[in-house]
């Protein structure tokens, strides 16, 4: 089957063009550029970017992936494809042994029907200092032995593990992640500039949400924050939803990392899609007011934030209208960049002969007019 998308500016690594494309078999066959074929399905000069690539999610309209359950789960997944994210890991949180094991295998069955393309557990390998929305009785010491058992429950869908590399046996861990091909990410750590730098020379490539659960940056002090934007071998996750982290820190971030090494990501919980209310997350329980996610609490304002209701569609739009980044960087780094890190970028994240034709069309205001996935449409632009 072949379809030809015609009148579209096409934003692929190397610019805005306006031209076509060409799919068959679920592939890009072919990249033009000026006057298209008249047999296509013309998009009036609408965006064409590539299928999303989230690599940090908890859940979504009214699911969260911490609990384990399949169809809520799907659910949460069809929600994030709507709005753009094609490719999507399913982030658990700190919990008790035996629930990580439980839901890491119930979304592995989600992995192998191709909903999902991953598992992250963030935690329990975490600071209790800087735990943020984790259940601090929950978590406990780095220890090799669970770690493995945990990647044999993901049945070779474990992409990720968050883990602070201060903590007694991390590097250990950090090493054998390494080893199991697992991304090991820095992140909820009070780490120091130097135990950082350990962490990264173990093995570690990530730092998760930058800026948010680690201690800012300091000008004697440095910490974590220095260390992970000025190394070339971490990519930075960075949530652009306008309450984690402000507009001109998120500027630092994308000049000093560059969209090659910047990833956004969307931290979403089960309130995203949903209106305010409450939700879980994993053991803990959160308010949603104004599209803010909270930790339920009495303190005025409430608990700490926990998680978001942002989707990538949003945040490219806000990387390229709030950060003033150019749809081209922003496609980086809300696509290729991401899908680097899953080490899939030879078959996604890029509007690049010879991938899969994941795609995402957006209006003048950046807003997604409709979704393919693998050359099917998901959402009819």
């Amino acid at each position: 089957m072949s379809v030809t998308l015609s009148d579209a500016r096409v934003v692929t690594p190397d610019g805005v063009h306006d031209g076509w494309l060409t799919i068959e078999d679920g592939r890009i066959t072919h990249i033009g550029r000026g006057q298209a074929p008249r047999d296509g399905l013309g998009l009036g000069g609408r965006t064409v970017v590539p299928g999303f690539v989230d690599i940090h999610t908890h859940g979504g309209a009214g699911g969260s992936f911490p609990d384990g359950d399949p169809e809520t789960a799907a659910t949460a997944a069809a929600l994030h494809l709507s709005r753009g994210s094609t490719t999507l890991m399913a982030s658990l949180v700190t919990a008790a042994p035996d629930t990580l094991t439980r839901a890491a295998s119930a979304l592995a069955d989600l992995c192998e029907q191709g909903l999902l393309a991953g598992i992250h557990f963030e935690g329990p390998y975490i600071a209790r200092s800087r735990c943020g929305a984790h259940e601090p009785t929950l978590l406990r010491e780095p220890d090799v032995a669970e770690f493995r058992a945990l990647v044999k429950a993901g049945r070779g869908h474990v992409r990720m593990l968050t883990i602070a590399p201060e903590l007694p046996n991390a590097l250990d861990v950090i090493r054998d992640a390494a080893a199991e091909g697992v991304a090991a990410a820095l992140g909820h750590s009070d780490a120091t500039y130097e135990q950082t730098i350990e962490g990264i020379d173990a093995g570690a490539t990530v730092a998760t949400h930058l800026y948010n659960a680690m201690p800012p940056l300091g000008h004697r002090a440095p910490g974590p924050i220095a260390a992970l934007l000025q190394d070339e071998r971490v990519t930075v996750e960075l949530i652009n939803d306008g309450v984690h982290v402000h507009p001109a820190m998120l500027r630092l971030a994308m000049h000093a990392a560059g969209a090659g090494r910047t990833a956004l990501v969307t931290d979403a919980m089960a309130a995203t899609g949903m209106g305010d209310g409450r939700y879980p997350l994993g053991p803990m329980t959160v308010d949603v007011v104004d599209g803010v996610a909270r930790l339920a609490s009495d303190a005025p304002g409430g608990g700490p934030i926990a998680g978001s209701t942002l989707t990538m569609d949003v945040a490219f739009r806000r990387t390229v209208r709030e950060a003033g980044r150019s749809p081209v960087d922003a496609a980086l780094m809300a696509s290729l960049t991401p899908a680097r890190v899953l080490g899939l970028d030879g078959e996604i994240g890029s509007i690049t002969v010879g991938k899969y034709a994941d795609l995402v069309v957006l209006d003048d205001d950046l807003r997604v007019g409709g979704v393919m996935k693998r050359g099917a449409w998901v959402r009819h632009p």
